[in-house]
């Protein structure tokens, strides 16, 4: 509706009578209209209000109403409105044949808006804190009894194109400048290393420097909340989504409750800016794996493979986390001493725990070589065969005063001596250890099992002043610790004051032996990154920023999906307990064809889909309920992020004690690729389609492991409901089935795999290279078949509502850029030829698709010799 006057786009707020209001046909009814002055700043201001009686709404004709609108004061006329009646569950006089005689030429448009807010039934207040600038149009659709729909489609573009992007580049930063710092703290090395650390750090630098400019630039950013995909070659938006939006459809129908579905379109995640001449990162990281074993030997250092490299910053980031974590649950020790018997038990055991994880991880033989050859490049360094290369001894430094410092403090805690401050030992820093001198290869082995005696010891205190305190009970040790207190505890007992004294020394002597051992670990593991770096070629450094660029991008499409299903599942009991149980699986519906550039596209989404299965997420309580404290915040390194979705008091209360406790959950991404353009039928009679197959099969066997550990948590009750008993197992099973088979084209891949998700409670993201031509075509056809399967829609409506959502043919015959995302709200009088292809000229002539084909491969020859 339009008021006289302005232009502004109208919404309007519905409601219902309370169950114990009398209506009658005198009860009036008031019509308050808001018009949307900006979209991107989401205001709206009051035009004017109207009244109007259920009499009047019952008896007018024509099934319309004018209104004449008033402003607040009721002095003055400012426009006036519309309204239209329409009748649920029953058939309009006359319609019936008018729709039979004018099926493929009228759309059934009822209502449409856009830049507006999201409508109150979606949970508006928070959905508008994250998306923005709804898009809406409304249709309603004849069922097979002769009843009506409505059916409301709701696009609205995502703040989380831009800010993801823009917290990921910051962690980037944060991160390459915590790098450059520890391999300042290796300390001295040789001559040869050091100059290789010298050349590893400017190249931080340098992606430091680069990375800083994309965040000044993004920043300065201005307008909506998308990036076009016009601008998907620009070099400070490769790290921003190509169009992303999210797509609700809400169907109502007579006598049942509504139902909605949702769907998140995005390009490809991909990285553009770099381009696709020599493919993706699969076939990139591939080729960069096999050269750097050369480059490693001519550097002189030691290969590590992937998984070596993954390892090391696994340890480098358990060892980050839980030393501190160690050294306050200490601390919380010294202060459980004076409280009860049983906060003290919880403590010590959370402090168990802790170190006990932290001792596993330093177990890895792959800390253990490292300091061996971290040792080998230290200046000074002799070694009996010195011709060898650094992975060739087998001597590792030693820290005695970590194991003599455990020793000492063990045997004062069990023997009740203070030890004397001249006669303490101190650990003893790995750079002042003589590099030329010969070390017991066992010595690490010794250094690490120390942080575990200094445990037992501190057990042990605590064992003796509960035994102190309970007087009149027998104190049975634990059998893991009968060994340790048996042969370092005399007959004489602790005094309260010495016990506590004691347990004092013995927390202190184990943070200072867990941190000392600490360093080590960290600055061996530091030393294998050290040589990863340096064993790369300029490649390398290509290689990491096309990898940030395409994991920011498929981040911030996950985050949009997470977000939107979380908002809509809310109150939904079963869904909460899912996602705290397994997690939610992210189902990417890719489009892509295995052809020219699109394969670099699809090994770059591959990886980047991929990536996603180190990120977890977390909800917390928003600080208030302004839009700014609603916004999901990211924290983490690129070995692991965790992603915080803040939500409001009144909506975070009402959540199980799991999700409210901040427990990490997990989001299992699947991607399913079938190419379905012209460029396919090339690849698939001339080219490799096997990129596209052995995806497809990986994927479906971690969506099959997902399924499997769902129904061995979650009970089926949980899982939505759906018209089609089509059980999930069948559907695996067909899905398997197909997977597997040689078909051109097979999209049952995509419809199977899609069904699963929405069966599951999962998150859908339909893709292609721009998220415009074929995902408007794949998201229309989805939306029917499903208007179709689960809610009756009418055989004679599948096509005229088909054609209806992906022309957006306005009444006046206008065409709308409502599945051209770009366009945003203008409306430009053209002829909706986007959605038919080039190929269709082509097949006219079969003697032209052949010179075409013919054509295509000389030039697809001349351009890789």
């Amino acid at each position: 509706m339009e008021g006289e006057g302005t232009r502004d786009p109208v919404f309007l707020t519905g409601g219902s009578f309370p169950p114990d209001c009398p209506v009658c046909s005198e009860t009036r009814i008031k019509l308050s209209v808001y018009g949307v002055n900006d979209g991107h700043q989401q205001t709206s201001n009051f035009l004017g209000s109207s009244s109007f009686s259920v009499a009047d709404l019952l008896q007018f004709k024509d099934q319309q109403l004018s209104l004449s609108l008033r402003t607040a004061d009721d002095s003055a006329t400012v426009g006036t409105v519309v309204l239209s009646r329409l009748k649920m569950g029953e058939i309009e006089d006359g319609e019936v044949d008018h729709i039979t005689a004018d099926m493929h030429q009228k759309c059934t448009l009822v209502y449409e808006s856009s830049h507006g807010t999201i409508n109150d039934k979606d949970n508006g207040p928070i959905m508008n804190s994250v998306f923005k600038n709804a898009v809406c149009k409304v249709y309603r659709f004849q069922t097979v009894d002769s009843k009506w729909m409505l059916v409301r489609e709701q696009m609205a573009e995502c703040t989380l194109s831009f800010s993801v992007p823009k917290q990921l580049i910051a962690l980037y930063i944060q991160e390459d400048t915590c790098r450059i710092q520890e391999l300042k703290d290796l300390g001295e090395l040789s001559p040869h290393w050091d100059n290789l650390r010298k050349d590893v750090i400017s190249r931080y630098d340098q992606i430091i420097k680069e990375y800083q400019d994309t965040l000044t630039e993004l920043e300065k950013h201005t307008g909506p909340s998308f990036k076009p995909s016009c601008s998907k070659g620009q070099k400070y938006l490769e790290f921003v989504p190509i169009n992303l939006h999210t797509q609700r459809m809400r169907v109502t129908c007579p006598r049942k409750t509504d139902s909605f579905y949702d769907v998140v379109t995005v390009g490809a995640p991909a990285s553009h800016s770099q381009g696709f001449k020599s493919g993706g990162l699969q076939k990139l990281l591939s080729k960069y794996e096999s050269e750097k074993k050369s480059h490693s030997t001519a550097y002189q250092c030691i290969y590590y493979p992937p998984d070596q490299t993954a390892r090391a910053r696994e340890i480098l980031s358990v060892v980050s986390q839980l030393q501190p974590l160690i050294s306050a649950l200490a601390d919380q020790l010294l202060q459980a001493q004076h409280c009860s018997t049983e906060a003290l038990r919880d403590v010590l055991k959370s402090l168990e725990e802790k170190t006990d994880q932290f001792v596993h991880a330093l177990k890895d033989e792959l800390v253990k070589s490292a300091l061996l050859a971290l040792h080998a490049a230290r200046p000074g360094y002799v070694s009996k065969s010195q011709s060898s290369t650094p992975s060739s001894p087998h001597k590792a430094d030693s820290h005695p005063g970590v194991t003599e410092e455990s020793h000492t403090v063990c045997n004062n805690v069990n023997g009740s001596q203070t030890p004397q401050k001249e006669g303490k030992a101190t650990p003893v820093r790995s750079d002042s250890i003589p590099h030329h001198k010969e070390y017991d290869e066992e010595e690490w082995d010794r250094v690490w099992a120390s942080v575990a005696k200094s445990l037992n010891c501190v057990i042990a205190t605590v064992d003796k002043l509960q035994e102190q305190d309970n007087n009149n009970q027998e104190s049975v040790p634990c059998n893991t610790l009968a060994d340790v207190i048996t042969s370092h505890s005399p007959d004489r007992p602790l005094t309260a004051v010495d016990g506590r004294d004691q347990l004092g020394v013995v927390v202190q002597s184990l943070k200072e032996c867990v941190s000392a051992v600490a360093e080590r670990a960290r600055r061996s593991v530091i030393f294998v990154l050290l040589q990863e770096a340096a064993g790369s070629s300029a490649q390398g450094l290509q290689l990491q920023q096309r990898r940030d660029t395409v994991f920011s991008q498929a981040l911030a499409a996950l985050a949009c999906g997470f977000v939107m299903r979380l908002y809509a599942g809310l109150e939904d009991k079963g869904f909460l307990r899912q996602l705290h149980a397994v997690g939610l699986v992210a189902q990417f519906e890719s489009l892509l064809s295995t052809y020219s550039e699109e394969i670099g596209m699809l090994e770059d989404m591959e990886v980047g889909i991929s990536d996603l299965h180190r990120v977890t997420f977390r909800i917390t309580e928003a600080a208030s309920e302004e839009a700014v404290s609603l916004q999901p915040t990211i924290s983490g390194r690129r070995d692991r992020y965790t992603v915080e979705v803040p939500l409001p008091h009144h909506a975070f209360q009402t959540l199980p004690d799991e999700l409210r406790e901040g427990k990490p959950l997990r989001v299992l991404p699947v991607l399913f690729n079938v190419g379905i353009n012209e460029q396919q039928t090339i690849a698939e009679r001339f080219g490799d389609i096997s990129l596209q197959e052995r995806i497809n099969q990986k994927n479906f066997e971690i969506l099959e492991g997902y399924y499997k550990s769902l129904t061995n948590t979650v009970p089926s009750e949980c899982l939505p409901c759906f018209q089609t008993q089509t059980d999930i197992k069948e559907l695996l099973d067909t899905l398997g089935q197909n997977v597997v088979t040689k078909k051109r084209k097979n999209v049952e891949i995509l419809w199977l795999a899609g069904m699963i998700c929405r069966r599951m409670n999962g998150i859908r993201f339909t893709s292609c290279k721009s998220a415009k031509d074929r995902t408007s075509m794949s998201v229309t056809l989805e939306q029917c078949s499903l208007l179709r399967d689960e809610h009756q829609l009418n055989k004679d409506y599948f096509v005229r509502a088909l054609d209806c959502m992906r022309s957006g043919l306005l009444a006046q015959g206008e065409v709308a850029q409502w599945d051209d995302p770009e366009a945003g709200s203008i409306a430009i009088n053209k002829p909706a030829s986007r959605h038919f292809y080039p190929i269709a000229l082509l097949l006219v002539s079969s003697h032209l698709l052949v010179v075409w084909l013919i054509l295509s491969l000389v030039f697809l020859l001349a351009k890789y010799q």
